[in-house]
Order: C-alpha cells, then sequence, then structure tokens
C-alpha cells in the first residue's frame, strides 16, 4: 500500500471542516488489509463475489470493486451533490461517529437515537450482510459501509469526546507542524495514524488463531466502551497534559515525545479494528 501523507496534507482544508470526518485512507484501507488477511477463504470468495457487484450501488465516481476501495467508499460519497449543491447523501454523516462525552458514564442511548450512531449502524449492517434474503444491492451496501464504519469507531475521537465535535474545535500543532487550520480530530485521523501504522513491523499479517479470538472477544459496546475509553485515557489527558475531563486549552501541542508515546495506543486500536471486522465478516459470510 502507498504512505499516503502528501494527501493528507492536501486534504486537510476539506476534511477538518467536517465532525464526520473519518480516518483517512490509509487508516481505513490498513484496518481493512487487516481483515482481508485474517478472514476464512470462503469469506474472501464472497467480499469478492459482492463487490463484483459494486456496480449497483449507482456511485461511478466512488468505486468500491477492492477491499481499499470499499474501504473509503462512505467517505467518497460525502463528495457526491445534489443539483442543488446540497449533499446527496447527507443523511448518512452522522453514522460515522458516536458523541459520547468522555467526562460522563458511558451510555449509547442518547448518542445513538434513531440508530444515527457508528456502532448502530455496524449491527445494522453486519444483519443485512448476513441475510441473504436481503437484495444483492443492499448487502454491497452493507458491506461497504460495514467495513468502513469498524475502521471509524476504533479511531477514538469518533467514539468519544467532550462536546468539542469529536477533538474538531480544538486547534492543535502536530509536532513542528502547525498549519492554522489543524486540529485535534485531524491529527487523530490522519498524522498520528500514518506515524503509528508506519512505524514498526506491519500491521498487515495473519495474527495467530488465540491472539484473534481475544481481541476480536465481545461486541460492538464493548467495542465502543473500550474507545471511548481511550479517548479519555490517552487523547484527551494528552493533549491536556494532565485531568482528561479538566478545561480544555483552545489551543493543544503534541510535542515529539507524546507523538511516540501514543504510537503504540494507535496501532493497537488500527489492529483491534481489523480483528474485529474479521470476525464480523466471517459471521456475516464465513
Amino acid at each position: 500500500m502507498k504512505r499516503l501523507l502528501p494527501l493528507f496534507a492536501a486534504l486537510t482544508a476539506l476534511l477538518i471542516a467536517s465532525p464526520a470526518g473519518a480516518y483517512w485512507e490509509y487508516g481505513h484501507q490498513t484496518i481493512a488489509e487487516i481483515a482481508w488477511a485474517n478472514i476464512k477463504p470462503v469469506t474472501r470468495g464472497r467480499i469478492l463475489a459482492l463487490l463484483r457487484q459494486q456496480s449497483l450501488l449507482g456511485t461511478p465516481q466512488c468505486k468500491a470493486g477492492t477491499i481499499d476501495d470499499a474501504a473509503v467508499w462512505a467517505d467518497c460519497i460525502k463528495g457526491i451533490k445534489n443539483p442543488d449543491g446540497t449533499q446527496k447523501y447527507g443523511d448518512t454523516n452522522a453514522w460515522h461517529f458516536q458523541d459520547v462525552n468522555i467526562c460522563q458514564p458511558f451510555d449509547l442511548i442518547e448518542p445513538c437515537k434513531g440508530g444515527n450512531c457508528v456502532s448502530a449502524q455496524i449491527v445494522r449492517d453486519a444483519k443485512l450482510l448476513k441475510d441473504r434474503d436481503t437484495p444483492t444491492a443492499d448487502r454491497v451496501r452493507a458491506l461497504v459501509f460495514l467495513i468502513h464504519f469498524v475502521g471509524d469507531l476504533h479511531q477514538p475521537l469518533h467514539a468519544g469526546e467532550k462536546g468539542d465535535k469529536g477533538g474538531n474545535d480544538v486547534k492543535a500543532d502536530y509536532g513542528t507542524y502547525a498549519p492554522p487550520r489543524l486540529n485535534l480530530h485531524s491529527i487523530w485521523d490522519g498524522y498520528l495514524a500514518e506515524r503509528a501504522i508506519s512505524t514498526g513491523p506491519s500491521l498487515v499479517r495473519r495474527y495467530p488463531t488465540a491472539e484473534r479470538a481475544r481481541i476480536a472477544a465481545g461486541d460492538v459496546v464493548d467495542w465502543s466502551r473500550e474507545s471511548w475509553k481511550v479517548a479519555h485515557d490517552a487523547t484527551y489527558a494528552t493533549a491536556i497534559g494532565g485531568d482528561p475531563c479538566g478545561p480544555t486549552p483552545a489551543h493543544v501541542r503534541l510535542d515529539n515525545a507524546t507523538i511516540a508515546k501514543l504510537v503504540p495506543t494507535v496501532r493497537l486500536e488500527v489492529k483491534r479494528g481489523g480483528l474485529r471486522l474479521a470476525k464480523l465478516l466471517d459471521q456475516a459470510l464465513g
């Protein structure tokens, strides 16, 4: 897979502005590739059969014929406009995240009201994908959404926040890189993910059975709570430099020592996302 940091810089202005902006390509595609390396052969074949039906999505400008393309399709469609300039798929924006306050008891009821949150959509898509009576077009759509949303759930600022649009309202510097519109969310979406994924041995590999079972244990609620806790314990704690529930400065800085400290945390989140996606795909298609 190509490293995409130069592309991230070009996309920053677009993605920083949106609270629904999701893991950039490198994060989503790495999670999808980890899953691909760990699913059953029969699951792989059935995924390929569905992706060959990508034309049923009705989005020729957003490809989904490969696992890498499918991983970012849900973000690509955000750029499709109606004739009047409005976002054609704007109703899907809220599906990429869940605003669970890290400083209150964990609860998905209000953030997921009406099914408009990432964990509810993961459950919905897995169910649609598994049901062989679901129309093929809906199964293809469920597949590409599922691949993407499991990635989103494992970006901690899509699972927990503190009234700041998942860190979008928190201006931030990344080491010595400090463009005017950079924020905490975009750092975790792109720059930190890029650094973590490309540090150390490749995360894309076949993992031992015991490790897969241990990491993929539990369900979407368990994974949501875990990612929410990472937002509390790692994302905000390091950004603030103390109590994550204390006042958040208008502008924070992640220095090089902090970035290095966060690399193992981000690598674990990406691995968790890949192996849990593999579990869901095998359950639905294997």
